[in-house]
């Protein structure tokens, strides 16, 4: 689990400095929980990062 004992926040807000949960900051920090990831600014497990992905993609085109 992170350092601060709580979990990221479901998407970045884009803020400069970056929150104290911000996803991409612990991506970057390496304080992500275990079996999540990262995807378009959004927190996503694992095994349903590709699905995330695709929903994008689809609503672009």
């Amino acid at each position: 689990m992170a350092k601060s004992g709580r979990m990221p926040k479901k998407k970045c807000c884009e803020d400069k400095p970056r929150c104290k949960r911000c996803p991409l900051r612990a991506l970057a920090e390496g304080t992500l929980p275990p079996g999540y990831t990262v995807k378009k600014r959004r927190l996503v497990k694992l095994d349903k990062a590709g699905k995330v992905l695709a929903k994008s993609t689809r609503k672009a085109a």
